[in-house]
């Protein structure tokens, strides 16, 4: 090039300096030192103890931290929230470990990969894994879905829930008035583990039936947990 002449070519970035515009804020939180500094140690402790599932709850969680949200364990698990709300659970089960999402409902879920959890589950859905190899080829997708369950937080938006489930059936009216303890146990449940039960009781067609369940599900009412839990 002679003396003078005038180059085509752009000028880079200068050495020492960081070009504007060149990192995202989303390559910041993929980070692995961002991912580091927002790990929970007690979501550590989890993760050391899980024997079946280890691997695909690792990279959940990587993926999890890398779309910004704040980690914790609730319900003995892996919890994910969003300024206070939640909005994924990392779950283990015996033939599948899941990411919850707790607002999945409002999912548009282009690539078909929510599952319902429970016959009568409204607002929750399942991104269900067999092995690692699965969770490394839908991590863009599970990234994708977090940011849009986080924007729907932003906007305020919530899973239009059926308030008005079955009746409780006679059989458990009747054991509720007579076990106050029980009766106190089942109204602290949250809405949809009621729901639960009520539908489960409910289903069956014969009196006998539906007090052997009831029978059978009343530890777990004073445990306060759900029908599936």
């Amino acid at each position: 090039m002679t003396k003078g002449a005038k180059s085509d070519r752009l000028p880079g970035p200068r050495l020492g300096h960081r070009q504007p515009g060149v990192v995202k804020p989303s390559q910041e939180r993929h980070s692995p030192k961002a991912q580091m500094k927002n790990m929970n140690p007690k979501v550590d402790a989890y993760i050391s103890e899980e024997r079946r599932w280890r691997k695909e709850s690792e990279r959940l969680r990587l993926i999890s931290l890398g779309c910004g949200l704040t980690e914790a364990l609730k319900w003995g698990k892996p919890c994910y929230t969003y300024q206070g709300s939640n909005v994924v659970l990392i779950q283990g089960f015996n033939e599948y470990c899941a990411l919850m999402f707790f607002k999945g409902a409002l999912l548009k879920d282009p690539k078909g990969i929510l599952k319902r959890i429970g016959e009568h589950t409204q607002a929750a859905r399942q991104a269900r894994f067999t092995n690692v190899r699965d969770v490394v080829e839908m991590e863009p997708t599970l990234e994708a879905y977090i940011n849009e369950a986080v924007e729907a937080e932003r906007a305020g938006l919530k899973v239009v829930l059926n308030k008005n489930p079955r009746p409780v059936p006679d059989e458990f009216r009747k054991r509720l008035d007579a076990e106050p303890a029980l009766k106190s146990a089942f109204y602290a449940l949250t809405p949809g583990r009621q729901r639960g039960y009520i539908y489960y009781f409910s289903a069956a067609k014969q009196s006998k039936t539906r007090e052997s369940r009831i029978e059978k599900c009343r530890r777990k009412i004073l445990a306060g947990k759900g029908l599936d839990d």
